[in-house]
Order: C-alpha cells, then sequence, then structure tokens
C-alpha cells in the first residue's frame, strides 16, 4: 500500500529499502521506482518495532501462559493475528520486521543500512525482553503452565539438529511471503500482505509448534528464555531462522528482484522500444 500526502509517497517496508540519502530520505531500487519518504529518525522507526514487537511476544507468550485452554490453534492464532494487525499498523513506519530473522534477509540483500538493521536487532531483543517480563509480573501463575518458562520455545520428538533444519523451513516460508507481498513491488502489499504474513505464522505454528515451539524468530525465543532462564538447544532458534530468513531473501532477490537484462529493441510495430540516445541495440 503506497500513502501519498502532498506529493509525498509512502511505501511499507520502504523505510529501509534499498540506498538511504541521509539528506533527503530519498530510496532507490534496482527492482522499483524511486519513492520519496517523509523523513524520519531511526528513533521513531525503532520505536514502532519495540511496539510490534512487544505485541508479538506479549500476546504469543500470554496466550500460552493464559490463555492454554485455546490450545495449539489459540497460540497458533494469536501470534499469527498479532503480527497480522502490527504489520497492517505501523508497516508504513518501520517496515514491520518485528523479527531478527526479517531484517537478517533484508540486510544480506542490501535493503537495509547495516547500522539501522543492528538498531533493529537491538529494539526487538529488548522489547521482548521486556514483554516476557511483563507476561511473568502480570500472570505468575496462571492455567497450570510453569510461569517459569514462558513460553520458551522447546524441542520435542525431534533431535537439536532436525529442530533446527525445521526452524529454518518455517522461517524460509515466512521470510519468502515477506518479500512477496511487501518487498516486490508487484506485490500486494495493500490487499493482504499483514494478513498473509500473519497467516503464514498461524500455518508454521500449526504444523511444527508441538516440535520445535515454531519460534521463527531469534526475539520471540530470546525474551522469554532470558526471563525464564531457559537456555536449553538454545541455538536452535537463532541458526535456524537466521539461515532461513536469508536464504529466502536471497533466493526471491535472485529470482525475482534482480535487474532484467536489456530487452531487443526494434521498430514500434514489434512491441519493443527503441534505444534511447546514448543506449546501444540490444539483440
Amino acid at each position: 500500500m503506497a500513502v501519498r500526502t502532498n506529493d509525498v509517497e509512502l511505501r511499507p517496508l520502504g523505510s529501509p529499502l534499498g540506498h538511504i540519502d541521509h539528506h533527503t530520505e530519498g530510496i532507490t531500487s534496482d527492482c522499483a521506482p524511486r519513492f520519496r519518504v517523509v523523513t524520519q529518525e531511526w528513533g521513531r522507526r525503532a520505536a514502532a518495532e519495540f511496539v510490534g514487537t512487544f505485541t508479538l511476544v506479549f500476546i504469543g507468550v500470554g496466550s500460552i501462559v493464559a490463555g492454554i485452554g485455546g490450545g495449539l490453534v489459540g497460540v497458533a492464532f494469536a501470534h499469527g493475528l498479532a503480527i497480522a494487525v502490527m504489520v497492517s499498523a505501523v508497516g508504513h513506519i518501520s517496515g514491520g520486521h518485528f523479527n531478527p530473522a526479517v531484517t537478517f534477509g533484508f540486510l544480506v540483500t542490501r535493503r537495509i543500512e547495516p547500522m539501522l538493521a543492528a538498531v533493529y536487532w537491538a529494539t526487538q531483543l529488548v522489547a521482548a525482553t521486556f514483554a516476557a517480563l511483563l507476561v511473568r509480573w502480570l500472570l505468575p501463575s496462571v492455567g497450570g503452565v510453569n510461569p517459569a518458562k514462558l513460553g520458551a520455545p522447546a524441542i520435542a520428538h525431534v533431535s537439536s539438529f532436525e529442530a533446527a533444519v525445521l526452524e529454518l523451513m518455517l522461517t524460509f516460508f515466512l521470510v519468502w511471503v515477506v518479500f512477496a507481498t511487501a518487498v516486490d513491488p508487484r506485490g500486494a502489499f495493500q490487499q493482504i500482505a499483514g494478513l498473509a504474513i500473519g497467516l503464514t505464522i498461524t500455518l508454521d505454528i500449526l504444523a511444527a509448534g508441538p516440535l520445535t515451539g515454531a519460534a521463527m524468530n531469534p526475539a520471540r525465543a530470546f525474551g522469554p528464555e532470558l526471563i525464564g532462564n531457559a537456555w536449553s538447544d538454545a541455538w536452535v532458534w537463532y541458526a535456524g531462522p537466521l539461515v532461513g530468513g536469508a536464504l529466502a531473501a536471497l533466493a526471491y532477490e535472485w529470482l525475482y528482484l534482480r535487474p532484467l537484462a536489456p530487452v531487443p529493441v526494434g521498430p514500434p510495430e514489434t512491441g519493443v522500444l527503441e534505444p534511447r540516445p546514448g543506449d546501444a541495440a540490444a539483440s
């Protein structure tokens, strides 16, 4: 969805994309037209990331600790709806990452500056920690769940390596959908991106929640792990999502967002364009 205000265009997920000119905040992409965005300080973007990540962890962990009656379906929809709502709400400000693996996908495809990526990562981890701490304080012993665990992801029925591969695959699906619906200029952000991203998380949790917790998000794992001191096989929820996110971002970038090769040129009746002055004809 692109929102125009006084001839200035805001594109969701546009702020971190491409090359950022610090003077004009102009953003360019090899695969998309040039966008101009309202000047926004990193602090404002970080605030949006904080609110979104906090919502995900607070609602997600809360659904486990206090809403256990809803079972796996309730937990899956709690996480998915939290992301769908927050991406729709603040995607035009920060891009709506709320996940270090998503930010890493943007970083490896050079769609976010390294310093801004570091700001996002720090914000996401702090927000997740604060959300887990607040859940522990407000819901000390509800629903028969051990509050010390605080919904930290755990492995069941699979090895740690298999769990890491599962997290890689689940995060691949998630970041692929992010790039397809919100990054690709031909994508359908205006219509379905927030919903599609949220539903992908819901589907992933329904598929693998009982096996790995289906975190798909190092921040979602970090907050409960830190506050609950639950670090068993912790590497699974960092290595798997980061690798999966990078692979999905690079794959979509290479397959669909690379600069197009020059097309053949000829007379107008051929349906292709003549070269502009100074351009060489391609055959």
